[in-house]
């Protein structure tokens, strides 16, 4: 299965658009906020001379608020360090990547009011901002040699390039699950380690010696990719197929062939595959974990947030989670099932959900920040 020809979030601003239904990964990016400060910090003040232009690149940034949001906290680091330091700021070029298929045209629509908004109001300080579009995979080359000053990536880096080849089959699962032959998780293990590493290595080529990374991703605390806390999203979808399956619906074939391209890593794989590769230092990595409440019928990322504070459940987490999640996923199984299914396994997706309020609806998050060895 070729990702790039077809994998993408939903595009657009409606109400069914990844921009309206990204909640979650946008307080994701809130809870990082202070690492991205920091290192943005860190290599201003690490610079033997200030840099007079910082290059940086948003990989896989999708579309919406969040991929604004990312930009708007790099240009207010680069603002408060160089005020901090008596420095002029320097000029900042975000590179905002994606595959081809992803809505850039959201995306420029939007940029006019990160421009206004970025430094909140320190217009003295505020950076010369030029913004680039570059459609292609972070899985190969993407940037000149040695170009790169900052790379962000946010909720991309758990997606595979491809399917890994299975040698057998993961009946009755979309993912990983206790009930997948070993043979399937190394299968899915070896796939991410190949895709992480050509990813540092590309990186290696194009980020400037004492260059910086934050790099977040779903991932999980356990040792075993086969425990349940890596299927918890997905497991109410491989129950609304199987259901399908049982009413004639879908092609038990079709289940059995589908599985998502995604491999959620444990901090232990991520530094040891690091460290294998060689190109980069370990500075920080931190755990922490969103409750999927974040996505309850919230219609942006502002009410989102106000979530950080509120817990309450208001009836509504299923269908909110199902907005989401197929704002995510619908191109995968629109290629794979056909659009027919699409309205119905999501109503049951939500609906399953709904159900089963009792179980933990936490998805585990890690983040990394790394420097470039000189």
């Amino acid at each position: 299965m070729d990702m790039i020809e077809f994998f993408h979030m939903n595009g657009g601003i409606g109400d069914a658009s990844y921009s309206t239904n990204s909640g979650l990964q946008g307080m994701g990016i809130m809870k990082t906020k202070g690492v991205i400060e920091q290192a943005v910090s860190d290599l201003c003040r690490s610079s033997v001379k200030f840099p007079k232009t910082l290059v940086m690149a948003d990989l896989g940034c999708s579309l919406g608020p969040n991929t604004l949001l990312v930009g708007s906290m790099v240009i207010d680091a680069v603002a408060k360090t160089s005020l901090e330091m008596g420095f002029k700021s320097p000029q900042v070029q975000i590179n905002l990547n994606d595959l081809p298929t992803n809505d850039f045209n959201t995306i420029f629509i939007a940029l006019q009011d990160l421009q206004v908004n970025s430094t909140n109001g320190n217009i003295n300080h505020q950076p010369a901002c030029y913004f680039t579009g570059v459609p292609g995979s972070f899985f190969g080359r993407l940037f000149p040699m040695k170009s790169l000053n900052f790379v962000h990536s946010s909720y991309s880096l758990q997606w595979l390039s491809q399917m890994p080849e299975l040698e057998e089959i993961n009946k009755g699962n979309i993912y990983l699950s206790s009930t997948s032959p070993e043979s399937v998780s190394r299968a899915y293990f070896e796939q991410f380690q190949k895709d992480f590493i050509r990813f540092l290595r590309c990186r290696s080529e194009e980020v400037m010696a004492g260059g910086r990374m934050v790099l977040t991703v779903a991932g999980r605390t356990t040792d075993d990719p086969r425990d349940e806390e890596s299927n918890r999203l997905w497991r109410p979808f491989t129950m609304a197929l199987q259901d399908m399956v049982y009413e004639g619906l879908v092609e038990e074939e079709k289940l059995d062939s589908f599985n998502l391209p995604q491999f959620t890593a444990s901090p232990t794989e991520i530094m040891n595959l690091v460290k294998m590769e060689g190109s980069f230092e370990i500075d920080h990595l931190e755990i922490f974990y969103l409750n999927w409440d974040a996505w309850k019928g919230k219609k942006n990322m502002n009410d989102a947030l106000s979530q950080l504070k509120e817990t309450e459940d208001d009836g509504t987490v299923g269908h909110g989670v199902a907005k989401a999640i197929r704002a995510v996923i619908e191109s995968l199984v629109a290629n794979h099932f056909g659009e027919a299914i699409l309205d119905d396994v999501f109503k049951r997706y939500g609906q399953i959900i709904t159900n089963t309020r009792s179980e933990s609806h936490d998805v585990v998050s890690i983040t990394v920040s790394l420097t470039r060895k000189m």
